[in-house]
C-alpha cells in the first residue's frame, strides 16, 4: 500500500460547489414565494465564468449606472478559467487549472470577441516575445510516447514523435522529431503492427478508392477514426492502441468515438492520399501558433474582466501587471459597488414571470435567498436550467439537457527541477493507453513580473490531463461522458496522487527522477462538467442546429449565454454568446477599436 502523501487537494468543482445543484437535480424544492426579497438589481448574471463576466462587461457598457450582481457557485471566479498558484522553495509557479489559451485568434475569434480583448488591454503581439518557442527545442527536447506494460507488455518511452498537433506551440522545423521509420521502429509492438503504422505515416494511399470527395467526407463523418484505421488501413488493435487516448486532451473521448473526418481536420495521419478538399479554417487552426497564453491560462482574462468591473479589487491596468496583481477578495461583494460578485452562491430558481421582473433564488452558506432583477443572463451550465425554471416547453428542456459536458481533470504538479526531462530529451509525453493521456512541461511564458523556468535546475510546473470517459461501443458520447462523470466524482485525491507518482516514475525514472524527493506540490482540478458539448456526427446527425438554436432562445427576461449556448468549448464562444445574450436584453454590444 502506498504511504499517504497528501501534497495537495481536490480543486475546481468541489463537493461544496455542487451540493445545492445536485440536491435540486435530485428533487429538492426551493419555494421563493414566502421569502423576503433581499435586494433588487437591474441585472443578475448566473455564473462568473468567462461568459458571465463578459456579459456583465457588455451590459455595463450599455448601462453605466446599472447595479449588477454576479452569482457564482464555486469559491473562485473564472469558471474553468482557473488560476493555479504553487510555491516551491520560495518561488511562485503559475499554471492553468482549466481554460488554457486564446486559441487561433486570427481565424477562430470573432470581431466582437477580439474587440473585448482590446478593451481589456490584451495585445496579442506581446505573446510573440513573452512565449519562448525555442526554449525546449534549444535543449534538444522532443515529444514522446509512453508505452505501458499493462497494454503493451513493457514500460517504454519512445522519443522523437513526428505526429502533427493542432495549434502547435513548437515551430515545425524545431520539433526535434525523428523520421517515421526510426520513430516507429522503437515501438514495443510486433513487426506486423509496426509495418502497418509505417504505411499509415508515410504512404499517400487512397484507402477509399472509387468514391468522390463528397462521398469520402460523408463516410468519414459516419465512422470513427479507430474504425478508419482498422477497417480501411488494416491496422490491428495493437497498432490502433497507439492512438487510442491521444484524442482525450482535445476531444475528451477516445478515437473510437471521434469521427474520422474530425481526426482529418486536426492533423491525424492517414488522410493524405484521399484527395479531400482543404478547409481553410481547419488548415488555419493547424497552422496558427499556440502561443497566446498567459502563465495562468485564461484566468488572466477573467482577472482582467473582474478588475475592470470592480476596479477596487486589484491595482494596475495592463495585461502585464494583472499576472502578479494581488486581488482583494473582500472587495468582490462590497456594499456600495455597482457590480458585485458573490462566490459560493448556487442559483436554484429562476422565475421569469414575476410581474415583468425575474425572481432569482440562490443558496449561500446553506441558506436560500431571493433577489429580484429586471433581467438575467444565465451563463452557467445550461443543463441546470430545466431544474431552475418552470413553464418551459418540452422542446426547450430537451435542448438544454442535450448540453452534456465532458468530465475532465487537469493535474498540476510542481517539481523541484526538470533535469530528468532534459536527460531523456523530452518536454511532452502522449500516453495512449495510460491514466494521464498527456503529460508535459509547462508552457514557457514570461510576462510582467513573472518569469518562467529557463534552467533545468529551477522548479517548474507539470501539466497532466486525465479524462475518465470510458470506451464502450454501447454508449454514445453523452452517455459516456455521464458515466465518466460518475467515475470522476467517485475518485479520491489519493487516487490521483498515486497515479501521478506511478506514471511520472515510469516516464522519468530512467532519467534520475525520484517522485518522493522531486515532487513539491500537487493540485488536482476536477471538472465534472468540463468542455461544452459540440456536435458529433457519429451520434447527432443534424441535431446540433435545432438544439443549439432552441436552447439559446431567451425566456422572458432571461437570456441564455455560456459556451453551451454555442455548442463550442472555446473561450471565444463563451464571449460571443454573452454578447448575443446582452443584445437580446437591449444592450448595445458594438465593437470598440
Amino acid at each position: 500500500m502506498p504511504v499517504p502523501r497528501h501534497l495537495g487537494g481536490l480543486l475546481g468543482s468541489t463537493d461544496a460547489a455542487f451540493t445545492a445543484a445536485h440536491a435540486l437535480r435530485d428533487g429538492q424544492k426551493y419555494d421563493l414565494g414566502a421569502l423576503q426579497i433581499d435586494e433588487t438589481v437591474e441585472l443578475v448574471v448566473v455564473g462568473a465564468g468567462l461568459s458571465g463576466l463578459a456579459a456583465a462587461h457588455f451590459y455595463r457598457r450599455s448601462h453605466p449606472a446599472a447595479r449588477i450582481l454576479l452569482l457564482e457557485n464555486h469559491d473562485e471566479f473564472g469558471g474553468h478559467a482557473r488560476r493555479c498558484e504553487q510555491h516551491v522553495d520560495g518561488r511562485l509557479l503559475l499554471g492553468y487549472g482549466g481554460s488554457e489559451s486564446i486559441q487561433s485568434p486570427g481565424f477562430m475569434w470573432s470581431a466582437g470577441a477580439l474587440s473585448l480583448l482590446g478593451e481589456l488591454g490584451v495585445d496579442l503581439k506581446r505573446f510573440e516575445s513573452c512565449f519562448d518557442r525555442t526554449l525546449y527545442p534549444g535543449l534538444g527536447l522532443s515529444r514522446a510516447v509512453l508505452f505501458t506494460r499493462e497494454a503493451f507488455g513493457v514500460d517504454k518511452l519512445v522519443t522523437g514523435d513526428p505526429t502533427p498537433m493542432v495549434a502547435d506551440d513548437i515551430p515545425k522545423g524545431k520539433l526535434n522529431a525523428r523520421n517515421a521509420a526510426a520513430f516507429i521502429a522503437d515501438f514495443p509492438l510486433p513487426e506486423a503492427s509496426r509495418t502497418q503504422l509505417l504505411g499509415l505515416y508515410t504512404e499517400a494511399r487512397d484507402v477509399l478508392p472509387g468514391k468522390s470527395a463528397a462521398q469520402k467526407q460523408a463516410l468519414l463523418a459516419s465512422i470513427s477514426y479507430r474504425t478508419f484505421l482498422t477497417q480501411h488501413w488494416g491496422l490491428d488493435d495493437a497498432a490502433a492502441n497507439t492512438f487510442q487516448k491521444r484524442s482525450h486532451d482535445f476531444f475528451a473521448i477516445g478515437i473510437d468515438a471521434v469521427p474520422a473526418l474530425d481526426a482529418a481536420a486536426t492533423g491525424y495521419p492517414g488522410f493524405v492520399g484521399l484527395g479531400l478538399p482543404v478547409e481553410a479554417n481547419a488548415e488555419a487552426e493547424l497552422e496558427e501558433p499556440h502561443i497566446y497564453h498567459f502563465p495562468d491560462g485564461n484566468a488572466s482574462l477573467a482577472r482582467l474582466l473582474v478588475r475592470q468591473l470592480i476596479p477596487s479589487v486589484a491595482p494596475g491596468d495592463t495585461m502585464e501587471d494583472v499576472v502578479t496583481a494581488r486581488f482583494d477578495y473582500t472587495r468582490l461583494d462590497a456594499a456600495g459597488e455597482q457590480t458585485r460578485l458573490r462566490l459560493k452562491s448556487t442559483v436554484v430558481a429562476l422565475n421569469a414571470s414575476a410581474g415583468g421582473k425575474v425572481d432569482v433564488g440562490y443558496v449561500h452558506g446553506g441558506v436560500l435567498r431571493r433577489v429580484q432583477a429586471r433581467a438575467v443572463v444565465a451563463a452557467g451550465y445550461n443543463s441546470m436550467l430545466p431544474y431552475m425554471m418552470s413553464g418551459i416547453t418540452d422542446q426547450k428542456r430537451e435542448a438544454w439537457r442535450a448540453c452534456v459536458r465532458a468530465p475532465l481533470v487537469y493535474a498540476k504538479v510542481a517539481v523541484r527541477n526538470w533535469e530528468p526531462w532534459v536527460k531523456l530529451g523530452v518536454h511532452e509525453v502522449t500516453n495512449p493507453m495510460g491514466f494521464f493521456s498527456r503529460i508535459k512541461l509547462d508552457y514557457p511564458v514570461s510576462i510582467g513580473g513573472y518569469r518562467c523556468a529557463r534552467s533545468p535546475h529551477e522548479p517548474i510546473g507539470l501539466h497532466l490531463v486525465h479524462v475518465p470517459t470510458p470506451s464502450r461501443p454501447d454508449l454514445d458520447q453523452r452517455a459516456a461522458w455521464r458515466l465518466g462523470r460518475e467515475l470522476l466524482l467517485g475518485a479520491t485525491y489519493q487516487h490521483f496522487e498515486d497515479k501521478i507518482f506511478d506514471e511520472l516514475t515510469r516516464i522519468l525514472g530512467p532519467g534520475g527522477f525520484d517522485a518522493a524527493r522531486d515532487i513539491a506540490a500537487i493540485s488536482i482540478y476536477r471538472w465534472g462538467h468540463g468542455y461544452a458539448y459540440g456536435a458529433n456526427s457519429l451520434y447527432d446527425k443534424a441535431r446540433k442546429p435545432a438544439d443549439a438554436v432552441v436552447g439559446r432562445q431567451r425566456v422572458g427576461n432571461v437570456a441564455i449565454a455560456s459556451s453551451d449556448a454555442g455548442w463550442s468549448a472555446y473561450a471565444q464562444a463563451a464571449i460571443d454568446e454573452a454578447a448575443r445574450a446582452v443584445q437580446e436584453l437591449g444592450g448595445r454590444v458594438g465593437h470598440r477599436r
